[in-house]
């Protein structure tokens, strides 16, 4: 029995199994061997269904009762009664997954969106197909849009033929100073992307994105942070590389500073996306771009040693999975960043910004140190447009200083 994996007591593995759910418990304990659970974490998830199993029975329901509802109900039952674990809700929406792929109860119920929900699922749908977006920059506009909708358009659909140019300009007035210099330059490009999308839609008859106004920003103001080399390899060795978890963290900090990937980049690698034959790399890239990357021997290296000696048996084909079960793939950049800055911190520098991008700045600014130029730096960090690059310039003080003119009266 699975459930002998994480209970050693029959009499404790038959208490398990009491109660309407008792029949599922050993799918349920495959289900976690599946999944990667250590004995912890898997009696843990386990004790948690089986007293759930037990409350149904307490309160006279069947295994066919169990939905969103009932589980909401007996956690706050346990609130009051039992002593509540962080995963616990992991663990009863683990069992209530595992009955609906059984066919023991219904399929959920689709959820009704409100009006403003409704708006917002729509445009996000269209930026995701028509214009390519991915879901990450999607998200990102979803807060900006829902407060414009809720202040300026609540009645829904049929507000949006007496939304006028001073309303758009209005909302922009009162909250751009809420927010960043960028976040408010993206609030400002979602409303014109918003108004284009409800004239392609018919909703309105005139384009309203000419009313969004630009926010004034000053590019190239400051000079951008960078480790040095000797830095990079403090990074890098502040990384256990005797633990399962040093071997990732160290395999992500190379491809970070070595081949100046994306947090992004890097959460969505796939083992496919390897090729060791022809020692190449497949990048998803931003714009839904795909590009092929050497691997250096040193990156391979320890992709390679990550891959045979720390990554957990998962059916997940990600390159970069959780250390702790479920051994998924990450679900976004957020994971590799703070992987990033954790480094950075047991590596004991202090920067104003960390995170996975300093890695990226830092590779352009040591290549430029060098001797590369300023078109090889933006092929390697694959930029669309040479501005993107010329950031970097600014660090190249001793070239800057052979421009400069003399100062009058200066010899």
């Amino acid at each position: 029995m699975s459930i002998s994996a994480f209970f050693k007591s029959k009499k404790t593995v038959t208490r398990m199994c009491q109660g309407p759910l008792g029949l599922y418990m050993e799918a349920y304990a495959n289900l976690l061997v599946s999944e990667g659970h250590c004995c912890q974490s898997g009696a843990r998830n386990i004790r948690v269904a089986a007293d759930y199993s037990l409350w149904l029975a307490n309160n006279q329901q069947r295994a066919t009762d169990v939905n969103e509802d009932s589980i909401i109900e007996y956690e706050t039952f346990r609130q009051k009664h039992r002593h509540p674990f962080l995963t616990d809700h992991a663990a009863l929406n683990r069992l209530l997954n595992l009955l609906r792929s059984l066919n023991v109860i219904k399929a959920a119920t689709p959820i009704v969106l409100d009006t403003i929900s409704q708006i917002v699922y729509n445009f996000e749908e269209y930026l995701l197909q028509d214009h390519g977006l991915c879901n990450t920059s999607v998200i990102r506009l979803r807060r900006s849009l829902r407060k414009f909708l809720h202040q300026c358009c609540p009645l829904g659909i049929s507000s949006f033929s007496s939304l006028r140019g001073n309303d758009v300009r209005q909302f922009i007035v009162e909250h751009a100073h809420e927010q960043s210099t960028s976040s408010a330059k993206n609030m400002c490009w979602m409303l014109r992307a918003f108004c284009r999308y409800l004239l392609h839609q018919g909703y309105t008859t005139y384009n309203l994105a000419n009313a969004v106004p630009n926010i004034r920003t000053w590019s190239l103001t400051a000079l951008p942070e960078y480790l040095t080399l000797n830095q990079i390899t403090q990074v890098l060795n502040s990384c256990d590389k005797k633990s399962a978890l040093g071997l990732r963290d160290y395999a992500i900090i190379m491809l970070l500073s070595r081949l100046g990937l994306r947090a992004n980049e890097i959460a969505l690698l796939v083992l496919e996306d390897i090729n060791w034959h022809a020692g190449s790399l497949n990048i998803h890239g931003k714009g839904r771009t795909l590009v092929t990357l050497p691997l250096l021997p040193d990156v391979g290296k320890a992709l390679s040693s990550y891959l045979q000696n720390a990554r957990p048996i998962t059916d997940s084909r990600s390159v970069f999975v959780r250390m702790l079960a479920p051994h998924s793939g990450f679900a976004s950049s957020s994971g590799i960043s703070q992987i990033a800055k954790a480094a950075l911190e047991r590596a004991g520098i202090t920067l104003k910004h960390k995170g996975a991008h300093i890695f990226r700045h830092s590779l352009a600014t040591n290549l430029l140190k060098a001797g590369a130029s300023l078109s090889e730096i933006g092929q390697v960090l694959r930029h669309r447009s040479h501005d993107t690059t010329r950031i970097y310039a600014k660090v190249d003080i001793d070239g800057l200083r052979a421009l400069a003119m003399p100062w009058p009266g200066v010899s």
